[in-house]
């Protein structure tokens, strides 16, 4: 096996998505002319040992993402040596923040104000104080985006570098999430012989793999639907201007058919792919289903339709959390484009038309860009967040993975923020 690129040439980019269904490995390689990732490799195992972004038995974890990594190195004939992690979970809290700096102080001249363009040391100075909030001690920055800059009133700025100005302000979205989730998850995966490149939030990581740009600029929501959570990520004016983790995904469907029906949860899941439509409209009253007996019980069936209805009921309640989500990102027209669903729960059958019809907007699947080599493989919305992770290194505006790049990785990383916020009061 090859190993990995290090270094500055990053010719192989390493995703691997921890969730609590499956853990997925996938491994790229960065075509830097055209700022694209050839997939080489990709593994998927059932998870275990991991729910709702926590770890509940960390040696059954272990096991499984070596599964997974082991046999995306023998697909792609490379030895991993780093690789880039999804995060979720309901201890992941974000918020929007902003700071400004003064540009051009006294210089000592009679005349008053030096005249300088602003540079990236500015930039630097402007985002760092924008993250120095007050957090609990167990809680750390997890990402740091630009949303805008202000250069004194002119707004709506991408990027200022060159400008000049007496006073630059710049908002960002932060992303925080537990020290000790965050901590042990990298432990994870360190203990098998893989340096950390960087935790990367899965809805950004999602979004980065199935949304255009325009549809970034002009305001559209993605909704990623997981085994245990819905993260959501609104974008406006082509950055995050709000994100959320819901505690719900779909494995309360799943569970939601086994009480109803009484039956095993491995029964209730199959049934749920086999036959659950999102819609019960759409779905046949006359189709029975089968269901298996213990011994000494008779034989039992169950209409289509009547699991639909309980996996319609489900998912009508996601969807209010969705949008009472969306309506708190505090912006004008945030789904000009509607909504991109990815995750396995957006696989369900007729979620498309049920989305539509509950939320009143435009709703598509995702599936990755700027990828070659998934079709048939890995296009489906179950990999976005996977692929996502191939294409950070080459797509990134995170401020966190710029200080992670100058402090030299990722283990050193939060006390480095830490004792920069410190200093700045």
């Amino acid at each position: 096996m090859n190993p990995i690129g290090n270094g500055h040439d990053r010719e192989i980019t390493v995703g691997l998505d921890i969730g609590a269904s499956t853990i997925t490995c996938a491994i790229g390689q960065i075509i830097p002319q055209t700022k694209r990732v050839k997939l080489l490799g990709i593994s998927t195992t059932t998870s275990a040992g991991f729910r709702r972004g926590t770890i509940t038995n960390r040696d059954e974890l272990i096991v499984k993402i070596e599964k997974a990594l082991t046999n995306a190195e023998l697909m792609a004939n490379v030895k991993v040596t780093k690789a880039i992690l999804s995060i979720t979970g309901d201890h992941i809290r974000c918020l929007n923040t902003q700071a400004a700096i003064a540009l051009n102080r006294s210089s000592g001249r009679t005349d008053g104000l030096s005249e300088r363009s602003i540079n990236d040391d500015d930039i630097y100075q402007v985002l760092d104080l924008a993250q120095a909030v007050s957090l609990p001690v167990d809680r750390d920055i997890l990402h740091t985006l630009p949303q805008e800059y202000l250069v004194d009133t002119l707004k709506e700025i991408k990027n200022p570098i060159g400008m000049t100005g007496r006073r630059l302000e710049g908002r960002v979205h932060l992303v925080t999430a537990a020290t000790t989730a965050m901590k042990n998850l990298v432990s994870c995966v360190e203990e098998l012989g893989i340096t950390v490149d960087g935790l990367v939030f899965q809805p950004l990581a999602s979004a980065l793999a199935t949304l255009h740009e325009d549809e970034m600029e002009l305001g559209v929501t993605l909704v990623e639907i997981g085994s245990s959570t819905t993260n959501i990520a609104v974008y406006h004016g082509s950055a995050v201007r709000h994100s959320a983790i819901i505690p719900i995904g779909s494995s309360s469907i799943t569970n939601d058919i086994a009480v109803m029906l009484q039956i095993s949860i491995d029964e209730a899941e199959n049934i749920k792919m086999k036959y659950a439509s999102a819609r019960a409209s759409m779905s046949s009253p006359k189709l029975e289903i089968e269901l298996s007996k213990e011994s000494g019980q008779l034989q039992r069936s169950v209409p289509e339709q009547e699991i639909s209805r309980y996996v319609e009921a489900r998912m009508h309640e996601i969807f209010q959390m969705v949008i009472r989500e969306i309506s708190r990102a505090d912006i004008k027209d945030p789904l000009t484009y509607g909504i991109v669903m990815t995750g396995g729960g957006a696989q369900l059958r007729n979620i498309v038309p049920l989305a539509e019809n509950s939320l009143g907007v435009k709703v598509r699947q995702g599936k990755p860009i700027k990828i070659d080599g998934v079709q048939d493989i890995a296009d489906g919305p179950s990999h976005t967040t996977v692929m996502g992770l191939l294409l950070w290194p080459l797509y990134a505006t995170d401020h966190v993975r710029l200080h992670q790049s100058s402090s030299g990785g990722f283990s050193g990383l939060f006390e480095k923020i830490r004792h920069t916020i410190e200093d700045l009061f």
